[in-house]
């Protein structure tokens, strides 16, 4: 089989090196792929993942069996909508169903009509609206800007002052483009926060193994939001009670909403859960997998991925039995110096001649150069995951490995997993 990957970071390297372990597996093509992920599938850099028209001709141009389609953008913009229509099963939701994530106003109004637990909100489109509102409202408050804007489009104002710069930012400064058209304003949730991805046909739905991500750039969650420092999994707050009430109360619920709204969602559906003390709310849906939890989810599953994806597309992930190991992941992110603001280019890295056989390392932020040097292109260049029985020991394997990797500049975060760690001993 020929197989097509849209995307170029740590999770689509996480899910074609999953993809790679099925036999019948030939070929992988990565669009646009990676310097590390061309080890591991023939990489086309000069089609990015938001250009539809190179993929679908790309893709009937080289036979391809199955694609997976796994960034928010090209979801989107209906890649899965365009592969379709040219007769190339995918896996990912169709653009209607990516609303789900494209807009937080049709996520929030979705979870209002359905009774879907998730935090109070008021949607704006007039900045001096939001802004007479804001004057009454009590503080911290979350304010979201509607659309994609790479993670980005979360402010948390402390203060009237705050909420004020960032009616500002998002809907007057656009920084986010046309993404910050309309904003949501909502209430500021407190509790423990997961991460649950699951594969869905539109119907039957398997949750995979819960994770807890660190989005904060320093130690101890302060610094700069990022697009993730590190995730550990199973997340130890996420109890089988707790998984129980997501399941009755949230995941089958939203599932069914999607269907009565005529956008059945198939695919890779991310639930981002605050464990408030009034029990579990969402706070976010994102229409893929997520990126760094697919890093420690996907080396816990035991079952194929090819064959749950292609269950999912063909509508019969009910008949499948999808098993994950036991154990513990955990995956530490090496970033650039001085993300997620200013950081250089072009760095040489350095590896160990090999790594432990628990040990994988997922590439991120790197391009090779001319003469095969493999030097960094991004923020967030290698995600180094570690599998072990316990959480304490993948974590440490993961530190340990990480530390065998050099370039100039080399960053991260040497806490990740603890908060996981005190919840456990608590």
């Amino acid at each position: 089989m020929k197989l097509l990957v849209v995307g170029g970071g740590g999770r689509e390297h996480a899910i074609i090196k999953k993809l790679r372990e099925n036999p019948a597996v030939e070929t992988i093509y990565a669009l646009p792929g990676n310097g590390g992920i061309a080890a591991d599938a023939v990489c086309v850099p000069e089609i990015g993942a938001k250009d539809i028209d190179a993929i679908v001709d790309f893709a009937k141009a080289h036979a391809v069996d199955f694609a997976v389609v796994a960034p928010d953008d090209p979801l989107a913009l209906g890649c899965v909508d365009r592969l379709h229509e040219v007769g190339i099963p995918c896996f990912g939701p169709d653009a209607k169903a990516a609303r789900i994530e494209s807009s937080k106003v049709f996520s929030k109004n979705l979870m209002h009509k359905y009774h879907i637990p998730t935090a109070s909100y008021q949607v704006f489109d007039d900045p001096a609206k939001a802004l007479s509102y804001l004057r009454t409202a009590s503080f911290p408050i979350v304010v979201k800007a509607d659309g994609l804007a790479l993670g980005k489009g979360v402010l948390i104002p402390q203060n009237l002052e705050e909420a004020e710069a960032a009616v500002k930012t998002i809907m007057e400064d656009r920084a986010f483009g046309d993404s910050g058209r309309e904003i949501v304003v909502e209430e500021f949730l407190t509790g423990p926060e997961v991460s649950v991805l699951a594969f869905t046909d539109g119907t039957a739905i398997v949750p995979m193994v819960s994770s807890m991500d660190h989005k904060r750039a320093g130690d101890g969650d302060t610094g700069l939001n990022t697009g993730g420092m590190g995730t550990v999994a199973p997340n130890p707050y996420y109890t089988p009670e707790i998984a129980q009430v997501c399941m009755e109360t949230i995941f089958l619920p939203t599932l069914a909403a999607m269907r009565a709204e005529g956008c059945p969602f198939k695919g890779c559906l991310y639930f981002g859960l605050m464990l408030t003390p009034d029990g579990p709310k969402v706070i976010e849906y994102n229409c893929r997998f997520g990126d760094p939890e697919t890093q420690v989810v996907l080396p816990l599953l035991k079952t194929d991925l090819l064959t749950i994806m292609q269950a999912v597309e063909s509508e019969t992930l009910a008949d499948l039995t999808v098993e994950w190991s036991d154990g513990a992941a955990a995956c530490v992110i090496l970033a650039s110096g001085g993300y997620p603001s200013h950081y250089e280019k072009g760095l040489p890295i350095s590896f160990p001649s090999a790594f432990p056989a628990n040990v994988t390392c997922y590439h991120a932020g790197d391009k090779l150069t001319a003469d095969g040097t493999l030097v960094t292109s991004g923020g967030r260049v290698l995600g180094i995951t570690a599998t072990a029985a316990t959480l304490a020991q993948a974590l440490s394997d993961a530190y340990a490995a990480a530390d065998t990797v050099a370039f100039s500049g080399k960053y991260m975060r040497r806490d990740i997993g603890q908060r996981a760690m005190r919840a456990m001993e608590g």
